[in-house]
C-alpha cells in the first residue's frame, strides 16, 4: 500500500465512540412520539445521513416523523455527547504522531462533528478541517463528500486513504477513487462486521490504531 497525501477521518465510530450514545438519544426521541424505532434499525443505517435515516426508520415503521421530531434529537445527542463520549481507544496517540495531513468527512453535520471533537480533545487535531454530508447533494455511499474534502484539501483522490466504520463509507471511499480502510474498534461493533465492510470494498479491515498505523507507514 502506498503511502498517503492525506488521511481522511470519518468521525462517529471512528474517531469517536458515539454510534451506542447516538442510537439512544435517536431511539428514545422517536419512540417518546410514538414511533417503534430500535437500536438494531438505526445500526443499519450508520454512516448515513441524519434524514436518510429517518427516511428509512419511517418507512419501516410505516410511521411519519415530522421535522419538530427530528428537531429533538439533536439536542438529545448533545446533552448524551457532553456527558459521556469519549474518543475510541488509542486514537489521540495516533493522531499525535500521524505524520500525514488530515481531515473529517462526516454524516453528521459541522455543529455535531465540532461538538465531538471538542467533548473528546481531539478538535486541535484538525483545527477547521472537517467537512459534513450537508455540504454536498449526495451523502454515503456517494462518492461526493470525500472528493469534496479532497478537493477542498488540495489532494488528488487517489493519493487519499479513508478510515471508515461503515459499509456507506467503506462504498463512498471507493467510488472515489480512494484507499479504504475499515476501523471495527468501536464499542458499538458487532460480528460479522469485518465482513461486511470488506463486501462493502475495504481494502483492508483492522481493530485497532496501532495496526492502522502499520499499514500507513508508521
Amino acid at each position: 500500500m502506498s503511502l498517503p497525501e492525506l488521511v481522511i477521518f470519518d468521525c462517529d465510530g471512528v474517531l469517536v465512540d458515539s454510534e451506542i450514545l447516538a442510537s439512544e438519544a435517536m431511539c428514545s426521541v422517536l419512540q417518546a412520539k410514538g414511533v417503534a424505532a430500535t437500536p438494531d434499525m438505526v445500526a443499519a443505517c450508520v454512516g448515513m445521513k441524519r434524514d436518510d435515516i429517518l427516511a428509512r426508520i419511517a418507512a419501516q415503521t410505516g410511521s411519519t416523523i415530522s421535522p419538530e421530531t427530528a428537531d429533538e434529537i439533536w439536542p438529545a445527542t448533545r446533552a448524551l455527547f457532553v456527558e459521556k463520549l469519549k474518543p475510541t481507544p488509542g486514537v489521540p496517540a495516533f493522531l499525535d504522531r500521524l505524520p500525514y495531513r488530515h481531515c473529517v468527512a462526516s454524516s453528521s453535520d459541522k455543529v455535531r462533528i465540532r461538538l465531538s471533537l471538542e467533548v473528546t480533545g481531539l478538535l486541535p487535531f484538525f483545527g477547521d478541517d472537517f467537512f459534513s454530508s450537508q455540504e454536498v447533494a449526495r451523502g454515503k455511499p456517494a462518492p461526493d463528500l470525500f472528493l469534496h474534502a479532497a478537493k477542498q484539501m488540495g489532494v488528488n483522490p487517489k493519493n487519499c486513504v479513508v478510515i471508515e466504520d461503515s459499509p456507506f463509507g467503506i462504498q463512498g471511499a471507493r467510488a472515489a477513487g480512494m484507499t479504504a480502510i475499515g476501523y471495527i474498534g468501536g464499542s458499538h461493533v458487532q460480528e460479522p462486521h469485518a465482513e461486511v465492510l470488506l463486501e462493502a470494498g475495504a481494502h483492508h479491515v483492522e481493530t485497532d490504531w496501532n495496526a492502522i498505523g502499520k499499514l500507513i507507514g508508521l
